[in-house]
């Protein structure tokens, strides 16, 4: 008996999709059939995606998101649900960093980080859900899925990015405290903490001497790839995963043992 991944009818909205994980994220549901809507700030690489999605026979959506503006995520995701459907499953994936000592943070880099990868991450989950449990009232067996893209730098701290670390260990919780607020609603609310992920945000970093001893002390000897976190995604979004709720599942090659 095997899991059978087919997300025909469902309504996968990205958020963070024009680059990195986002931008992976929102390929790999498409190619298991979901209709997805790509969201972000800057809209031009979100329809360079789509474009690439629909060569390769899926279906996508672009909306603009500000996740720091919280009339841009009602807007948005009210858009989302006009242009494609009802939403069935939301990766909240949209985050940022920065690299500092604690002393040297300022309110502005607090509020950059905060606003983004906590506050906003927050809201988008928050105006979803309340389309959910609508739905979910109307038809009890309805199901739907809650991704929140948190980080092994919020189950341990990693130097020079305190406040990331802080923000992500901000969306840890949030996510047990969703899960236990809408899991009667059929809403599973999980996170995914990735590891050191190679993209084109961090490639030129990983070629640098001080990257290259990073590198060195992970268990793989290696950062991880994006497509490392595809099965990931799809058991967490999929029907199987109907039991798992309010789960924190690092993806990081074992460096939370280090």
């Amino acid at each position: 008996m095997g899991i059978e991944v087919n997300f025909e009818g469902k309504i996968a909205l990205v958020t963070g999709a024009s680059s990195g994980l986002g931008a992976r994220f929102a390929k790999v549901l498409a190619q298991a059939g979901a209709q997805v809507v790509l969201a972000s700030r800057p809209t031009d690489r979100l329809k360079e995606l789509r474009a690439e999605i629909e060569a390769d026979g899926g279906a996508a959506h672009v909306v603009s998101l500000d996740v720091t503006d919280y009339a841009s995520i009602k807007s948005a995701i009210a858009h989302a649900e006009t242009e494609a459907g009802p939403i069935d499953i939301l990766v909240n994936n949209s985050g940022v960093s920065t690299t500092q000592r604690l002393v040297d943070v300022t309110p502005e880099d607090y509020s950059y980080v905060m606003d983004t990868n906590l506050r906003g991450a927050f809201f988008v989950a928050q105006e979803t859900a309340k389309r959910m449990i609508a739905r979910a009232k109307g038809d009890p067996k309805k199901q739907h899925r809650i991704i929140n893209i948190a980080s092994v730098a919020g189950l341990q701290v990693l130097p020079q990015i305190g406040v990331y670390c802080i923000s992500k260990a901000g969306v840890i919780h949030m996510t047990k405290a969703m899960a236990v607020e809408w899991g009667k609603y059929g809403i599973n609310t999980n996170a995914i903490c990735p590891g050191y992920i190679a993209t084109e945000i961090n490639e030129d970093y990983f070629a640098t001497e001080q990257g290259k001893k990073l590198i060195e002390m992970l268990p793989h000897k290696r950062p991880g790839k994006p497509e490392d976190l595809d099965g990931l995604l799809l058991l967490l979004a999929g029907e199987d995963s109907h039991f798992i709720n309010g789960a924190v599942i690092s993806a990081d090659g074992g460096m939370g043992g280090i």
